[in-house]
Formats: C-alpha cells, structure tokens, sequence
C-alpha cells in the first residue's frame, strides 16, 4: 500500500479494514523518536552513576567489565537485526519484526550460555558478575530490539513509554539496594528491572505482529544486510575507541582522559545522532524519489551541523567554576580540546545523514565508506598526536570525520538515477 506520492507505508488510520493503531504526526513521531533515545542513554548514564555509588572500586570495576561486555553485545545486536528490521517497508514489517525478536532471543540465550560457562571458571566477584549477565542477556536484548521494532512500524511513541518505564524501574531496583552490593547481585538487579518494560513492549508491539509467521533463518542468509552493518559497527565504533586507548601506551594518560573528558561533553549530539539512525529509515520511506530523501537528509544535515557547532560554542564558554564541576580537574585538559571537537561533531552531523542517505537508498554503499574513513580516522588521531599532541590527535579526528562526511556525500552524487517503471501491457493495450 502506498501514500499519494508513492512512497510505501504502514497501514494506519485511513485503512478502516487493518484495525491498526493511528500513524503519529511527524512532528510528534520526532519528538517521540528523540525522547525515547535519550530515556535510553540516560538509563545507561544512570546505571553506570548508581552502581559506582554502591560499589566497593574493585566492585564496579568488574561491574564495568561486564557492561563493556553487554555493551558491545548490544551493538552487535542493533547492527545485525535492528538496522535491517528498521529497513523494511509495506506488508513485510510485521513478518520481519517477529523474525528479529525469535533471532534476538535465540542468539541471547546462546551468547547468555556462554558467558555463564565464562562466569563459572573466573573466579571471584567478577566470575559471578558475568554469570549474572549470562542469565539476564535475553532479557535485556530484547527489550532493546523492540525500539527497533517500533520504529519499523512507525510508532516510536510506545518506544519512548517502553523505555521511559525501563528508566524508572531500574533507577528504583538500583536505589534500594545496600551499600557495599557485590557487582553480581548489581547485574542480576539491573537485568531483572526490564521486565516490566519488556512485557509492556510486547503487549504494545502484538497488534503489528499478530497472525506473522516468525522466520529466524532469513536472517542468516548470506546476503543479509546484518552482515556488512556488523562490519561497519566493528570499524566504524571499534577502532576509534582502540586508537585511544591506544595512545595510552606511548602517550600520557592526561591527553587521553582529555580526549575522552571532551567527547563525553557532546553526549546529548550523540543522542540526536543515534535517533537520526534509529528512526530516519522509517521516515524517509515516506519520501517518494531519490531528490526528495537527498533535500530531506542534507537539510536535517546542516541542522545537526548547526547544532553541533552550537554547541562547541556554549562549552567552550561555560566559566572554569562550572566546567569543573562537569568533569573536575580533567576540565582544564579538555576544555583546551573543545572547538577541535565542535568541530568534529560539527561535520559528524553531515557525515551521519549522508550515510543515512546512502543507507536508504543504496545500503550496500556505506560498507566500503565506514571501513576506509575510519581506519583514516585513526591514522591522523595517531599522526596528529605525534605532531601536536593532544590538541592535534582531537584535529586529527575532526579532519578524519570530515573527509568521511565528503566521501559518503560524493558516493550519493554518484548514485544511478532510479529505472522508470515499465508501463502496464494492459494499459498500452487499451490505449
């Protein structure tokens, strides 16, 4: 079924027969779609404050081994099923949505078993935190994958009241636990807080699912999208967070702590960026022709560019007294570092939608981008450090996002023109 333009859609409220729930307004969808990213990031920002209050320092560094652990399972997870299922279009959303939640569970459990055999040969503290985690991964993936099941079927709202009550059972279930709690006990209460919003996704997601015949081994195809998302996850993500900590081996852990202390100020553009992923497929979908995704994505670019630039700005001009109230005596470092990394931001919200663009029209295209730029990326962090210092390894980064920003919109230039469709024999008949 498809709008007037053209563009295929989610049967809603004008589909009397369907019986499913109304389309949100764009600008409530958008709202919707921001809102629910940030419950997500602020849950992770609050557990990670909460479990370093209740911990011994030996007790939240074995919590914060095992959430690096889940943290990197759960980006694997929304490169290989959640950025496909977004993808999907028309009569196939509901099939692949109950497809995603049967592969997420089956693969949780598989990779929940593992860690839990991990778990009981490690001894100690950090032994039981990762057999915790083993035993609340399936929990937790799915609750995550259903955002992305929500934005499949255009309904990020029951996204944001799902996550919304994610948020507030977890930051109940933490606070009431007794100082000095071991980081097993801290996971165990950390999984088991996403029941209630687990159950409440599912309840909300059953009308778009109802009556589809789950297919898990789809995704296992060799020419499943999931694939190269995974690769793109690992370069793209993967190697700039090695190159890093990397410099931590010949450079001083002061110019490293400043790199880190300057990009956890630009959090809240993060959020805007991951909601543009999330959620943009879905919305753009509604666009009919490649002009009219290309207009729509380069304007919300210059917007996130905008914000982005913004934002440097106001950091860069908070007084002393309240930027070391942010991040303490790793102000003064990173304070020095801000406008490279407005920079960066800056050009990151033109990079991002070019390869939102290139992910809608041409998914196939953005592999070889990611994996060039962001090796690229890394070499001037290195080779900037190794010039300037800290100062040059942030530039470095910003001239690296750039360059990708400029390739991933040179390969949307170069993208063909899309085929007329061919005209109906009957018609030609009849005419």
């Amino acid at each position: 079924m498809t709008d007037p333009d053209g563009a295929a859609r989610i049967p809603g409220p004008r589909d009397a027969s369907s019986g499913l729930p109304r389309e949100p307004r764009r600008a409530v969808a958008l709202l919707a779609s921001v809102g629910d990213q940030a419950a997500s990031s602020l849950t992770n920002i609050l557990v990670l404050v909460l479990a370093a209050r209740l911990s011994t320092a030996d007790g939240f560094a074995a919590f914060s081994m095992v959430y690096v652990a889940f943290s990197v399972l759960l980006g694997l997870n929304m490169a290989y099923v959640g950025q496909t299922v977004v993808l999907e279009r028309g009569p196939a959303v509901g099939p692949a949505c109950r497809s995603a939640l049967v592969f997420t569970g089956l693969g949780s459990l598989a990779a929940g078993a593992l860690l839990a055999a991990c778990g009981l040969v490690v001894p100690g503290t950090g032994g039981r935190a990762f057999l915790a985690l083993g035993a609340v991964l399936p929990l937790v993936l799915l609750q995550d994958g259903l955002r992305y099941c929500f934005s499949a079927v255009r309904q990020p709202q029951r996204a944001f009241a799902a996550d919304l009550l994610r948020l507030l059972c977890v930051v109940a279930a933490l606070a009431v636990q007794p100082q000095g709690a071991g980081p097993g006990r801290l996971v165990l209460v950390w999984g088991l807080s996403a029941l209630p919003a687990l159950a409440l996704g599912l309840v909300l997601l059953r009308p778009f699912t109802a009556g589809h015949q789950a297919r898990p081994r789809r995704l296992l195809a060799r020419d499943h999208l999931g694939r190269r998302f995974v690769v793109e996850f690992a370069v793209g993500n993967g190697s700039s967070q090695l190159a890093v900590l990397g410099l931590g081996v010949f450079a001083t852990p002061l110019a490293v702590g400043a790199l880190r202390g300057a990009t956890t100020l630009f959090g809240p553009l993060n959020v805007l960026f991951n909601s543009a992923n999330a959620f943009g497929p879905p919305v753009l979908g509604r666009f009919a022709g490649r002009r009219r995704v290309v207009r729509a994505t380069a304007l919300l670019g210059l917007v996130l560019a905008a914000v982005g630039a913004s934002w440097g700005a106001v950091l860069y001009a908070l007084p002393e007294r309240l930027g070391r109230e942010l991040l303490g005596d790793t102000w003064t470092a990173a304070a020095a570092l801000l406008p490279a990394t407005g920079a960066q931001y800056a050009v990151m919200g033109l990079g991002t939608c070019a390869l939102l663009t290139l992910r809608v029209l041409s998914p196939k295209a953005t592999l070889s981008v990611q994996v060039v730029f962001s090796l690229l990326s890394v070499v001037f962090l290195l080779a900037g450090y190794a010039l300037w210092g800290a100062a040059g390894a942030a530039w470095g980064l910003a001239a690296g996002s750039a360059l990708k920003a400029v390739a991933a919109w040179w390969r949307v230039s170069r993208l063909p023109e899309p085929e007329p469709d061919a005209p109906d024999p009957a018609a030609a008949r009849a005419a």
